[in-house]
């Protein structure tokens, strides 16, 4: 194949997290009150990792983000 059968694409654009929602779902770790699952009566169980909490932090601080530029 020639080099220019090749697509050149352009790289994703990244979404940053709300640096006070990570610093809140962190501190909800360090308390031991932070849960795997939908906020509500079932909750999950408490995150005992701190991987676990650093992904769930980040993941919801991104929704954060997508929400207040709506």
């Amino acid at each position: 194949m020639a080099k220019e059968d090749y697509i050149v694409r352009a790289p994703k654009a990244t979404v940053k997290a709300k640096p006070a929602k990570v610093e809140k779902v962190l501190n909800e770790y360090g308390k031991g009150e932070l849960h795997s699952g939908k906020p509500g009566p079932g909750k999950g169980p408490v995150v005992k990792s701190k991987k676990q909490a650093t992904a769930i932090a980040l993941s919801e601080g991104r929704k954060a983000t997508k929400k207040g530029n709506k």
